[in-house]
């Protein structure tokens, strides 16, 4: 018995924590939010995966321009982004995007894919993430 509370011990410890961020609002606080919490979470050592959805998948358009910087700090949800993607997160649309866009996959920005629906339901079922969604 004192071999499996080791073994779950160790487990803990050795698998690092896990989130999947789906942001699906088109609204610019809302996207600033979700990114500013997502980076957050990445620079205390969370293992980060982010789907964006619907309107919110426009901030993977590698032209995408946010009609506004959001105060204190002057940032734009898709800069935010972009910092998330540089530091090593798994970013990816909604494979339902693209086809129901008028964009391609090359207009995606670097480091941004389409999401596989069994992958992301095999994340979004791991007993070691937790799911968020703005």
């Amino acid at each position: 018995m004192s071999q499996l509370v080791e073994s779950a011990a160790t487990t803990a410890i050795t698998q690092p924590e896990q989130a999947v961020v789906i942001v699906t609002s088109a609204a610019l606080q809302t996207q600033g939010m979700a990114m500013v919490l997502s980076r957050a979470m990445q620079e205390q050592g969370v293992e980060l995966s982010i789907l964006l959805c619907d309107q919110a998948a426009e901030l993977a358009i590698q032209s995408y321009q946010s009609s506004s910087a959001l105060a204190p700090k002057g940032m734009k949800p898709e800069g935010l982004l972009q910092q998330i993607i540089d530091a090593g997160a798994t970013v990816a649309v909604c494979a339902l995007f693209l086809p129901n866009s008028n964009y391609q996959e090359q207009d995606l920005r670097q480091g941004v894919s389409v999401a596989q629906p069994a992958k992301m339901a095999e994340m979004l079922r791991c007993a070691n993430s937790k799911v968020i969604t703005f």
